[in-house]
């Protein structure tokens, strides 16, 4: 053995995105210029979404394109590669968005993603202001078997609004941006980490006590009584009182909707966390609430069930249901670069990243 050191290799350039230690499932191939990216179509805090079309076979893709020195200046590795890892598992269900592959140059990341162009559930909402009882009960549905799923693998999603749910062609939910997700928490555990959108915050997290995963089903509530009301509940411009309603105040059920949804309503939206519905059986509990009681799971699971809405698309790059808030924006031109790998920045973070890229089997 003492001889192999022999062979090693010359000293190499800074490690090119296909050096890094990726796995049986590389794509050491994949690079920016494979794509053209047409149409900013989401962004978040780490970079954007754009709408990019694969030259080869002319298919169209969401990718979420983030920047390194960002998520390392704020220490957001950790959850950049949970959302990776829950990506890969989240290819197994029919409302959460798939990866086919992620790749990295040294200072971006890219995740290629389904491209989903009915829309953000938020966008229609605002357009209508509110559903009928049982357009909701069917878009609930969706996303309660959604989270059943990423809780039956131990995932917490943390951040359930409008603007994290999006329709399909067809109008099915899928579930978008794993950003916020918690891995590896067991049934009876809890965790700390303060996080989330303020409207559909859940008392515990609130309060920075130990929360489980009910906080989930907390935002379904929230979600499902936006979807009725046109509001989320406890909702005040004003963040303090808003607050201050959903620590302490009871809940209000305007009129007009059925007994089986205001029951549903309170127990989803029970400020203490272990009287909530799902606190002992989690999804099952929802599953076998009355207000479900017109949904056959296996036909939901199955895409059975026609949507009560279907969005109006006119083929794969139709962009009318994004918000144009998004569409607007000029697509930055380095999106599409693969910069010089000798850039210091290339070589001080390759390694923060490790094990980032993926490919889907049978893609390439």
């Amino acid at each position: 053995m003492a001889h192999c050191n022999q062979l090693a290799p010359p000293p190499s350039p800074p490690p090119s995105p296909s050096d890094v230690n990726l796995g049986v499932s590389a794509n050491p191939h994949a690079k920016p210029t494979d794509f053209d990216f047409l149409t900013v179509i989401g962004k978040g805090t780490f970079g954007k979404v754009l709408l990019a079309k694969l030259k080869s076979d002319g298919k169209f893709y969401a990718v979420k394109v983030l920047q390194k020195r960002i998520i390392l200046k704020k220490k957001e590795q950790k959850n950049i590669m949970a959302e990776r890892n829950v990506l890969l598992k989240s290819l197994k269900h029919p409302f959460l968005v798939g990866l086919h592959y992620s790749f990295q140059t040294p200072e971006k990341l890219y995740f290629v993603l389904d491209y989903v162009n009915g829309g953000e559930l938020f966008f229609h909402l605002q357009r209508e202001r509110c559903f009928s009882e049982p357009r909701a009960r069917f878009y609930a549905a969706e996303l309660a078997s959604a989270i059943g799923y990423l809780h039956s693998l131990n995932i917490v999603y943390r951040d359930l609004k409008p603007e994290n749910i999006l329709l399909d062609a067809q109008g099915h939910v899928v579930l978008t941006d794993f950003g916020l997700c918690k891995e590896g928490l067991e049934p009876e555990a809890t965790t700390t980490t303060f996080c989330g959108t303020p409207e559909y915050l859940a008392p515990e997290m609130l309060r920075k006590e130990p929360y489980d995963r009910t906080v989930d089903w907390w935002c379904l509530g929230s979600v499902l009584y936006e979807m009725l009301y046109s509001l989320p509940p406890f909702y005040s411009r004003d963040v303090a009182e808003m607050y201050d309603g959903i620590l302490h105040k009871p809940l209000r059920l305007p009129p007009g909707k059925s007994d089986a949804v205001c029951h549903l309503l309170l127990g989803l939206l029970q400020k203490d966390q272990h009287q909530r519905l799902g606190a002992s059986s989690d999804f099952v509990e929802i599953r076998n609430h009355i207000f479900f009681s017109p949904i056959n799971w296996d036909d939901l699971y199955h895409k059975r069930i026609t949507p009560p809405y279907k969005p109006s698309v006119k083929g794969p790059a139709d962009i009318q249901n994004i918000d144009p808030e998004f569409t607007r924006e000029m697509v930055p031109n380095s999106v599409g670069r693969t910069p010089d790998l000798a850039s210091s920045f290339a070589t001080s973070s390759s390694n923060a990243f490790n094990g980032f890229s993926y490919v889907e089997d049978g893609f390439l």
